[in-house]
């Protein structure tokens, strides 16, 4: 793999000012963790596009497996999108800092050069497929978003938004995208009705757009009984829509994956043949992330 170079240093610098607490609560930037190869992590190979559904539970989210399932319902979904005029080669980051930072997908679209699949090469073909959308930071994906943000028309920029368009709305009609992944809940910890009733609003918005949305498991636990990942793996269920239980992926991680204030991600290079890199929060969250998106487009596309 070829040195990361000054992009490198770049970017693990905007991923250190890119957290995820709303903007008037930060007081700082916590450092990143020193790495612990003592137990390195073990993620499957091959990227298996599931056939069949399996239902979810809201009680058991936690030993729901990390790549999602495609249902029929969600392939119905896209088929109508396509139909309507969505870009199938386009997906969107809906979320906070942890899907808005640069940190998060950006390496996918600036070549090779910046990251390493190793053992994980049947991952190229969806990096090739999506060109454009990893390292793309839209409308509806920002630090310190919420799901009253992303719904709020003065939370946009109305430099390319029309003076109507929240967040989510003026995204979806610039992008137009087939698939939308959605990261969200760490902002809004104490304020959890607030969470579900947003989540309702925005997923209301994608379907009724014919958007197929991947929902994402949050890695923290600041409100103490992980009842916003239950609420996420709810209505994944409720409205049978991937879910890509992130949260799962890194409990193996020393730490959980978690920096010594139990919010923010340890950080490591997206080199996944690397043993080293694979202990870090962040190259488990882009390495994962990949596998979800690649599961979903193969599924609703029936790809080999």
């Amino acid at each position: 793999m070829q040195p990361y170079g000054l992009l490198f240093s770049t970017l693990l610098m905007l991923a250190i000012t890119a957290c995820s607490t709303p903007i008037a609560q930060v007081t700082g930037t916590s450092s990143p963790s020193p790495t612990n190869t003592s137990q390195p992590v073990t993620i499957p190979v091959a990227t298996e596009v599931p056939t069949t559904t399996q239902p979810l539970s809201c009680d058991n989210w936690q030993s729901l497996p990390v790549i999602p399932v495609v249902s029929e319902t969600t392939r119905q979904l896209y088929e109508r999108g396509h139909t309507s005029g969505n870009d199938p080669q386009a997906f969107s980051k809906i979320g906070d800092g942890e899907i808005s930072t640069a940190w998060f997908f950006t390496a996918f679209d600036l070549g090779e050069d910046y990251y390493d699949l190793g053992p994980y090469q049947n991952l190229l073909s969806v990096i090739e497929y999506f060109d454009g959308s990893f390292e793309r930071i839209g409308m509806a994906a920002r630090r310190g978003f919420n799901t009253n943000l992303i719904l709020d028309s003065s939370a946009s920029d109305m430099n390319l938004c029309e003076s109507s368009e929240s967040p989510l709305s003026c995204e979806l009609r610039l992008h137009r995208p087939a698939f939308a992944i959605l990261s969200l809940g760490t902002n809004q910890v104490w304020r959890r009705d607030d969470f579900a009733a947003g989540m309702r609003q925005i997923l209301d918005v994608l379907l009724s757009k014919n958007i197929v949305p991947i929902l994402s498991t949050k890695g923290d636990n600041l409100e103490s009984d992980h009842s916003i990942n239950r609420t996420i793996a709810c209505l994944a269920q409720e409205y049978d829509v991937p879910l890509w239980n992130f949260w799962s992926a890194i409990q193996p991680l020393p730490n959980r994956g978690l920096q010594p204030d139990l919010e923010h991600l340890t950080y490591g290079i997206n080199d996944f043949d690397d043993v080293n890199a694979m202990q870090s929060a962040w190259a488990l969250r882009n390495l994962t992330a990949l596998q979800a998106l690649d599961a979903v487009w193969r599924g609703v596309t029936a790809q080999p």
